[in-house]
């Protein structure tokens, strides 16, 4: 039996109570306004939940994360890269299109089997962009929306939620420009797949990441925007 939060003052119990099956599940119920979210990625917590599934916060071990030194950039990406920079064919920008950035993420999800960024989701993390937390990389092709990424930044770590790609790799070439950006010295993100693997994502111990995220995120966050990605 998982522990129930509070819905107006939700506090979370210590991370090491979480479950080890399913990996991570350490609580259910509270919100999900900007103070509780902001608190919960400051302790390695993350809300993941389908519609019908009340509130369900996460703090898997061990944890995926992808720091500037051990990014990967494959030969394909590296040429996408090229004609990015040679021909302008993509044009990066910042907070240009939150919420088009989510939704699309939204859909990606949920043509493959489901989603958990549900309408509730999306007006949290709204919210949390107009606080100045939530932010958005958006991959543009001829003024089209081609692929981008959204996540949560607290002083030098990007905590990563979703991304999407419309056209083959966009969604990796904004990944890539967040790195390269040095404005964070690390990514979280979250659990295990292949795609982040390929991009050198790895697997640390959960003591090993908050250890990491309590040191980084009291630094002073830099401001992300689309000069910085140049």
């Amino acid at each position: 039996m998982i522990p129930w939060l509070d819905d107006l003052h939700p506090e979370f119990p210590p991370v090491d109570q979480a479950l080890i099956e399913p990996d991570g599940l350490l609580c259910a119920g509270g919100n999900l306004s900007v103070a509780t979210l902001v608190s919960a990625y400051q302790q390695g917590i993350f809300p993941w939940f389908s519609g019908e599934q009340p509130i369900l916060w996460w703090s898997p071990n061990p944890r995926m994360v992808l720091t500037p030194d051990t990014l990967l950039i494959s030969k394909s990406l590296r040429k996408l890269i090229r004609k990015q920079h040679n021909s302008g064919h993509f044009c990066l920008t910042v907070n240009r299109d939150f919420l088009s950035v989510i939704k699309a993420c939204a859909e990606t999800r949920k043509s493959s089997g489901g989603t958990w960024i549900t309408s509730d989701m999306q007006s949290a993390y709204f919210d949390l962009h107009r606080a100045g937390f939530a932010h958005s990389i958006e991959v543009w092709s001829e003024n089209n929306l081609a692929g981008g990424l959204y996540g949560i930044a607290i002083g030098h770590v990007f905590f990563g939620e979703s991304m999407f790609s419309r056209q083959s790799n966009t969604s990796k070439l904004a990944l890539v420009a967040l790195l390269r950006s040095t404005l964070f010295e690390l990514v979280d993100c979250q659990v295990h797949t292949s795609h982040l693997a390929s991009l050198g994502a790895h697997l640390i111990e959960r003591p090993n990441f908050l250890n990491k995220i309590g040191t980084l995120s009291r630094k002073p966050t830099r401001l992300l925007t689309t000069e910085s990605l140049q």
